[in-house]
Formats: structure tokens, C-alpha cells, sequence
């Protein structure tokens, strides 16, 4: 029989990382524990589910009730059930719910072992932890098998949370090359070109920063180098708390009505978009416990060939090379020079991407990289 893999990752689907699962379908047994809170029908898994009973699903959906679980904490009402028959189960990140009850099994049993992908970059040890998080927190690196970190800043981290090397090995994720390099690169438009910033629609994404920016392309408060004033589009792409006052922000710096913003794009149309665009832009900000762990629209939009403008925050440089431009965080002067400067120079800039980029973020790279890990923690070879 083929070893049996499952995925425990709370209430978070991630539809656009279905892919890498398929790949592995033959060599093993995958199976995804599915809480009732984290089930959409549109988000439907290639690959069988369990479902994964959580406190959350008692009450009803909506902000109030993920609220009021907090009180008590979220956590599995039956995760002996969920993982039964598993030679591997797979969570992500040290503190959470999901890992920490996978890892409390882990030390009642040898009948599983624990594996545990990594993308979180500050090590937050137990000072700048909430305290429900502790108790996980020490299961967690006490029973994990294997840590994944998705980069070595990651990997970095958990040295300092007192992870010994040897139970580290470092995972990059992967990017749907397909869907991303496979629109060809369509013309830019001099006089009212297309930015692109797709991200969470929260504080530390820096949207906030991009419409600055924006603004003082519009007034000619900065120019391109040959004095000629350019007024892009701007395109938000995601969901979150800030967006009412992200709109009004765009309404009082004067560019509401060139600034659109979508709740949802899926991969293949995304792709598309990168490829009409001018540039992509990330313009993220670090906070107290968190800073940018990866910018998986930052290696879509490099596959995708689209000029790349992002901030050095977190692991973004070591990500993008010299395949993007780099500002400051909260610089949003530099990042409108650097936008009037670059890809929205008349004419506009060509990106210089790195070959490798796409075969080292790929499906297949990262199903390998997957194969071989679970095989190092079985004790067999690949």
C-alpha cells in the first residue's frame, strides 16, 4: 500500500496549491482533513477530504462568531479520527491550533510522523507569542519530524526557536508556471499604463503606499526622466478588512476613478492580467510579528515576465534576486520614481528574469522536493 499523507491546515484552502498533490498522487496515499468553516464548494479538492470537526463549525458563520471563538480557542473535536491510518501528517507554521494538537498525537505515538512546512520569518520564541499559542508552540518542536522552512530566512528562524539543523530541510513552494507563462506579453499603454498590486487588503500589504505613489504620478509631482507626466491605472486585487478605507483613501488623493479594485481572480486570469500590466507592485510593510515570509505574487508575476517593483521587507530579496526593483518599506516617493523611472519609462522597461526562475518554483520542482522529504522521514529513498 501506498504511505498515506494528511494535510491538516485548520480552516485555510488554498485552492491554487492543489497541483503539487496531483503529482504525487502515485507514490502516495493523500488525504485532506477539511473543516466545515474552511470547505468551500468553489475550492473543491482533486483529492479525497475528511472532515475535520472544529469547535468554529458549531457556530455559525460570520466575523461575530470568529470572534467569539477566541475565547475559548479554536481547536479539532475529533483529530484522532481525521488522522487515522496516516504514516505522515503534514500542518504548517509552529504556533497554531492545527500543528500543535497534530504534534500532541505525535508524542502519545509512534504510529504517524509529524512534518510541519515553515514560512514564518521572525522568531518569535515565547516573549512575542500569545499564550493560548505556548503549549503548540512546545509540542510542535519538540514532535516535529521535519521542518520544511519555504526559505532560509525560515530556516533561520526555527535555529533560533532551538530547532537542531538536522531536523530542517529547506522547501521552497511552488508557482503554477503553466498558468503564468503561457500569455504572451501584450503592449503597454504610454499614456495611462497598468499597475497591478495584488495583496491581502490589510495595513501591512501597503496598498496604502501604492496610492501615494499613484497620486503623485497624477499631479506631476513626479515625472519620467524625460518630464513628461504619465497617469497609470491602478488594479487591487484581493479581500480584507481595509478596503472601505482604501477607497476612500484613493477618493481623497484624487485617482478614485482610476483605481479598480477585484475581490477575487483565479490563476489563469491572473495571468493574463500580469501580462497586460506594466507592472506588478508589493508594497509590503513589517509589523511587530510578522513581515513579508515569501510574495507568492512576486514569483507569478516574474514567471508571468511583468516588471516586478516590491520592498525589502522579510525574505522579498532573497526571493526576487535582481529580477525585481527594490525600495525601502513605506517609501512611497522612491516607489514612484522607480515606477516613472522604470516600467512606466516611455518606453517601457523590459525585466532581466533569471532562467531558472520558473524551473526552480515549478509544480514538478517543488512535488520532488515534497517526495523527497517525505521519503527521508519514512526512511526510504526516492
Amino acid at each position: 500500500m501506498k504511505p498515506r499523507i494528511v494535510v491538516l491546515h485548520g480552516h485555510h484552502i488554498n485552492e491554487n496549491g492543489w497541483k503539487v498533490w496531483d503529482r504525487l498522487k502515485d507514490d502516495f496515499d493523500i488525504v485532506f482533513g477539511v473543516t466545515e468553516h474552511g470547505a468551500r464548494p468553489d475550492a473543491a479538492a482533486p483529492q479525497p477530504t475528511r472532515r475535520a470537526k472544529s469547535r468554529r463549525d458549531l457556530l455559525p458563520k460570520g466575523r461575530v462568531f470568529d470572534l467569539a471563538v477566541l475565547g475559548p480557542g479554536d481547536r479539532y473535536r475529533d483529530l484522532e479520527a481525521t488522522i487515522a491510518g496516516a504514516d505522515i501528517v503534514h500542518s504548517v507554521e509552529i504556533g497554531p491550533w492545527y500543528s500543535g494538537q497534530a504534534a500532541q498525537l505525535r508524542q502519545q505515538s509512534d504510529d504517524f510522523k509529524l512534518v510541519v512546512t515553515i514560512w514564518e520569518t521572525i522568531p518569535l520564541l515565547e516573549a512575542y507569542r500569545r499564550k493560548r499559542s505556548l503549549a503548540y508552540r512546545r509540542a510542535t518542536l519538540a514532535a516535529t519530524d521535519l521542518f520544511l522552512p519555504t526559505s532560509d530566512r525560515s530556516r533561520l528562524a526555527l535555529l533560533l526557536e532551538g530547532v537542531d539543523e538536522d531536523r530542517i530541510q529547506v522547501c521552497p513552494p511552488q508557482v503554477d508556471t503553466d498558468a503564468f507563462a503561457k500569455h504572451p506579453r501584450q503592449p503597454v499603454d504610454p499614456a495611462s499604463p497598468l499597475i497591478v498590486s495584488p495583496a491581502r487588503l490589510v495595513w501591512e500589504k501597503g496598498h496604502q503606499d501604492v496610492l501615494r505613489a499613484v497620486a503623485l504620478l497624477h499631479r506631476g509631482l513626479q515625472t519620467r526622466s524625460d518630464g513628461s507626466i504619465v497617469k497609470p491605472r491602478l488594479l487591487i486585487i484581493s479581500t480584507g478588512p481595509d478596503e472601505q478605507r482604501l477607497r476612500q483613501h484613493a477618493d481623497e488623493l484624487g485617482i478614485g476613478a482610476f483605481v479598480e479594485f477585484r475581490p477575487h481572480v483565479p490563476n489563469d486570469q491572473m495571468g493574463e492580467i500580469f501580462a497586460s500590466a506594466a507592472c506588478v507592485v508589493l508594497a509590503s510593510l513589517p509589523i511587530w510579528h510578522w513581515e513579508e515570509q515569501f510574495g507568492m505574487v512576486l514569483a507569478e508575476a516574474l514567471v508571468a515576465g511583468t516588471p516586478v517593483i516590491t520592498t525589502r521587507s522579510g525574505v522579498i530579496p532573497d526571493v526576487v534576486g535582481t529580477s525585481a526593483a527594490l525600495i525601502d518599506p513605506g517609501d512611497w516617493v522612491g516607489l514612484a520614481r522607480e515606477l516613472a523611472e522604470g516600467p512606466l519609462a516611455n518606453p517601457p522597461a523590459v525585466p532581466t528574469i533569471d532562467p531558472h526562475f520558473a524551473e526552480v518554483y515549478s509544480i514538478e520542482s517543488y512535488a520532488n522536493r515534497l517526495r523527497s522529504a517525505y521519503a527521508r522521514v519514512l526512511g526510504t529513498t526516492t
